[in-house]
């Protein structure tokens, strides 16, 4: 505790605003945690908890830097080695041994965010998010203040045992610079926010996430307790990530299940992509597909994934591995009744020519 918030305690009761008085009790508690005295800090949280006292609410707090996000309840497909990360994260955090800073690196829509989300609604935490581009400034004294004020901003948050911090796309801040100037200049920004983070509140679970995991500052990589590479996906993985996708949009839409030509289709990707870009993928299709044709949606995906799509004859789809019947499904029943009557065709010239 510092002698300005005594001051502000003795300030705000004389001016007799309960309010500010209450919100500067809270600080002081959360600062007193911050210094090892937790019992003292629970003391005063507990009078704070007291029906007839102030305990900052969400529409109390004026946030800059933070935006609170709803926890997901969709579907989340992982590959068994992630999914064993996000439980000993889990683990760790109701250990409450001190493990709290995660960074999740990994490509676009390999479901870092997401993942983030469903940890706020397992762990029943509010989730804040902070985006990078809102505290990074052309200026470097500016950033140094922003940066300062993000943690101080941190402090007003209540209950910091239920709160999730998201620090989404790290890469502004911690990129390891070519420029001398730029390595410089934001070395200091990287070493300010390295140092409050490492004086920030065990309670609190610290996600980042990072598309660039190569650049980004090894110092900053080392003060997280724990890296979760989202990267780890198989091509087996990802079929089977497609069906649960498909079987989960088709619930309240009436498709046919055709698991064989679904998956003759999505090996025409090559590779197959990540999670977020699959599930836009199957959902649009599945959304355009006409009502009245239960297998619509699989001419449609094939449309999508398929740039080649409008020049192929039914030769080549023939040698691109397709039956009949699922050429059928993708070109329309006038084409492959043209390959049929073409196979009958030449059925009967063998049959003469035997003859």
């Amino acid at each position: 505790m510092r002698k300005r918030n005594v001051i502000n305690l003795i300030r705000y009761h004389v001016e007799g605003s309960d309010e500010s008085f209450r919100r500067e009790a809270y600080m002081i508690a959360k600062d007193f945690e911050l210094n090892g005295d937790a019992e003292l800090s629970q003391y005063i949280l507990a009078l704070l908890s007291d029906e007839n006292t102030f305990v900052p609410q969400e529409e109390d707090l004026k946030l800059t830097f933070y935006q609170k996000v709803e926890p997901s309840n969709n579907l989340l497909p992982l590959p068994e080695e992630i999914k064993n990360d996000i439980l000993g994260i889990i683990n760790a955090i109701h250990k409450k041994c001190g493990v709290n800073k995660f960074l999740f690196e990994g490509a676009p829509g390999t479901g870092k965010t997401e993942t983030a989300k469903h940890l706020a609604r397992i762990l029943n935490r509010d989730l804040y998010t902070v985006q990078f581009d809102s505290v990074i400034d052309s200026k470097l004294g500016q950033t140094l203040k922003n940066i300062s004020a993000l943690f101080e901003e941190l402090k007003t948050l209540p209950h910091p045992e239920k709160i999730i911090v998201l620090f989404d796309e790290i890469d502004a801040l911690a990129l390891d610079r070519v420029n001398e100037n730029d390595l410089r200049e934001m070395g200091r920004a990287t070493s300010m926010f390295l140092k409050e983070l490492e004086n920030s509140l065990d309670s609190i679970l610290f996600i980042a996430t990072t598309n660039m995991y190569q650049k980004l500052n090894k110092a900053l990589i080392r003060r997280f307790d724990k890296v979760i590479h989202f990267n780890r996906y198989s091509e087996e993985d990802l079929i089977e990530i497609a069906d649960l996708l498909l079987k989960d949009f088709s619930k309240n839409n009436e498709i046919e299940q055709n698991q064989r030509l679904f998956h003759k289709i999505l090996k025409l990707l090559n590779p197959i992509p990540y999670p977020g870009d699959l599930k836009n993928i199957i959902k649009s299709s599945v959304a355009f597909s006409n009502s009245n044709n239960k297998s619509d949606y699989l001419r449609i995906l094939f449309h999508t994934i398929y740039s080649e799509y409008k020049n192929l004859d039914l030769k080549k789809l023939q040698e691109m591995g397709f039956t009949v019947r699922e050429i059928k499904i993708l070109t329309g029943t006038s084409k492959s009744t043209d390959l049929e009557m073409n196979k009958t065709k030449k059925f009967k010239r063998r049959k003469e020519s035997i003859c």
